[in-house]
């Protein structure tokens, strides 16, 4: 496949802009249209579906939603939080949160405005193949797919520690556990993306219901209602203080950050499978932030408030077996057997997040596949457009869980939460400077931004801001391993993506001898079918009520 001049303004075939809806009406490519209009190749499936480039576009409004709300909210996020609160105390831990939310908040402006613009498999990583060169397309999504990969064996070892609370290692091996998450999660992920959706809307949902039952308790908690009497702000002051370990802590955290609100973008790759792109990707990102104050914000300070920050049960790099802050905060107000409850909850919150997990990495590497970026069997679907190839190779990389037999839980959670937060610095990044290239290229063409379905909020200048702060954390998040004495390992896992991503970037492009896509080269026509500016009446004059109730319904 060549990925030279001619072809590089796009990596996969769309149609044309212009489709016949009907007998009498023909829309163009800058008409508005809600429907999603059929070209004279469109494919369905048996249930009436669209098979776009082999996938299947089935998921709903309200799966969208749910999907950028909670889908990727792991076991990690109930007890690996701990590590945080252990590395920089409660108010650290807070403060590292939010700064990484604001910045996370911006980035989904800018998956918005391009997956709204362009609602193609692949999402950002084929953007940036389309916008700026196909050699960051290859590297960002290969990088991409291997952080997924990583994370989900972080997924299995976070749940196989969960399991042991009830089954001991000496009852049942964690081999045993691993082969069972592999033959479940390739079941239900097989299963096509109406289940994956269905899925993720009711765990979802259990999820977030769950989180806000869990701060209830946490306030319980810290008046004292499970009889362990009044903590209030207690442990941000006794024994450590609010913030702890100074900035070598705190610069800690801005990893740990990353790894957890890695998956907030992967509302793009499923905008490819949506019904109706225009306004399910517009509604899930305008969701983003109460992912943003709710979990990730709501969680280090609630358990900040009743867990203190040197509790030897805190995730830690020594630690073998760790518990979650909640369980470990409810125990000492009281609540003697809260483990169980806070782990059948973590339990339920594996089973989605490893089924999303699955989800990305698999449409990732398919989108590879079908560009020529990836072996093409990979590229194989059923009938009902489940790239089933993709999904049973893409599962056994949980395997990797077992290396917690030579290292312990908390050097794995620790190495693996590096590799992957590092690698989501560089593939947010990525993202950011593809808004930018399309920005620069509709000023360069005449193109008003306002025309576009969905426009990222204020001035270019944040966005280019939020470039900069992600390139510098990416450099800056790992210099501690540099501190006498020298930690070969840690500084491996902090900083061998970087390299990783530039050897894939140059190997592509020297071997394929892509070039950069100029401004004036940028393609606008193509998936414009679909364009229509979002009307600011319809949402100005909905109540709060209604607001609520249109987040949730189809």
């Amino acid at each position: 496949m060549s990925f030279g001049r001619e072809s590089s303004s796009s990596s996969i075939d769309h149609g044309t802009a212009t489709y016949v809806v009907g007998p009498e009406k023909t829309v163009t490519a800058l008409e508005v249209t809600d429907d999603v209009p059929d070209s004279p190749d469109t494919r369905r499936d048996v249930s009436g579906d669209i098979l776009d480039d082999g996938l299947r576009r089935g998921l709903k409004g309200r799966h969208f939603v749910i999907i950028a709300l909670g889908s990727i909210i792991g076991p990690g996020t109930f007890y690996g939080l701990g590590y945080a609160i252990y590395l920089s105390g409660p108010l650290g831990a807070l403060l590292g949160f939010i700064i990484v939310g604001i910045s996370v908040w911006i980035l989904m402006q800018s998956v918005g405005e391009m997956t709204t613009l362009f609602p193609i498999h692949g999402g950002f990583v084929e953007h940036a193949g389309r916008f700026v060169d196909p050699a960051l397309s290859f590297a960002m999504s290969w990088l991409y797919y291997l952080m997924w990969s990583v994370f989900l064996a972080a997924d299995w070892n976070s749940a196989i520690l969960i399991l042991r609370y009830w089954v001991p290692e000496t009852t049942f091996p964690s081999y045993g556990w691993a082969l069972i998450f592999w033959g479940v999660f390739s079941v239900i992920t097989l299963l096509g993306v109406n289940v994956y959706g269905e899925l993720e809307y009711y765990f979802g949902m259990f999820k977030f219901i769950s989180l806000i039952i869990l701060f209830l308790l946490s306030i319980v908690a810290n008046v004292g209602g499970f009889g362990g009497g009044y903590i209030g702000f207690r442990y941000w002051t006794k024994p450590t203080g609010p913030i702890i370990h100074g900035i070598d802590g705190f610069g800690q955290v801005f990893v740990l950050a990353a790894a957890y609100y890695v998956g907030t973008e992967i509302i793009s790759l499923a905008g490819g499978e949506s019904r109706n792109p225009k306004k399910d990707v517009p509604r899930a990102i305008n969701s983003v932030v109460y992912r943003i104050l709710v979990v990730y914000i709501g969680m280090p300070f609630f358990q900040g408030l009743i867990c203190p920050s040197d509790s030897p049960d805190l995730l830690n790099a020594d630690s073998v077996v760790a518990s979650s802050p909640f369980t470990i905060g409810f125990t000492k107000a009281g609540w003697k057997t809260s483990g169980h409850f806070v782990n059948a909850l973590i339990t339920v919150a594996f089973v989605s997040a490893a089924n999303g997990v699955v989800y990305v990495q698999s449409r990732t590497v398919y989108s590879l596949a079908l560009t020529g970026r990836a072996p093409k069997i990979f590229a194989k679907t059923t009938s009902r457009g489940v790239p089933w190839v993709a999904i049973l190779t893409s599962n056994l990389w949980g395997f990797l869980c077992l290396m917690n037999r030579k290292l312990t839980a908390g050097q794995v959670f620790s190495y693996m939460t590096s590799v992957g937060g590092t690698a989501a610095y560089i593939a947010w990044a990525a993202i950011i400077f593809t808004h930018l290239q399309i920005r620069a290229a509709a000023k360069k063409q005449g193109i008003d931004v306002k025309t576009f379905p969905y426009r990222a909020f204020g001035s270019i200048w944040i966005y280019r801001l939020n470039f900069a702060f992600n390139i510098f954390l990416l450099f800056i998040q790992g210099y501690t391993v540099f501190k006498h004495p020298f930690n070969w390992r840690s500084f491996i896992a902090c900083y061998i993506t970087i390299p990783t991503f530039f050897i894939l970037f140059f190997g592509f492009k020297l071997y394929y001898k892509t070039h950069w896509v100029r401004l004036h080269e940028v393609d606008f026509s193509d998936r414009r079918e679909w364009i229509a500016p979002a009307s600011k009446a319809s949402y100005d004059s909905r109540s709060w009520k209604r607001k609520l109730w249109d987040l949730f319904k189809d």
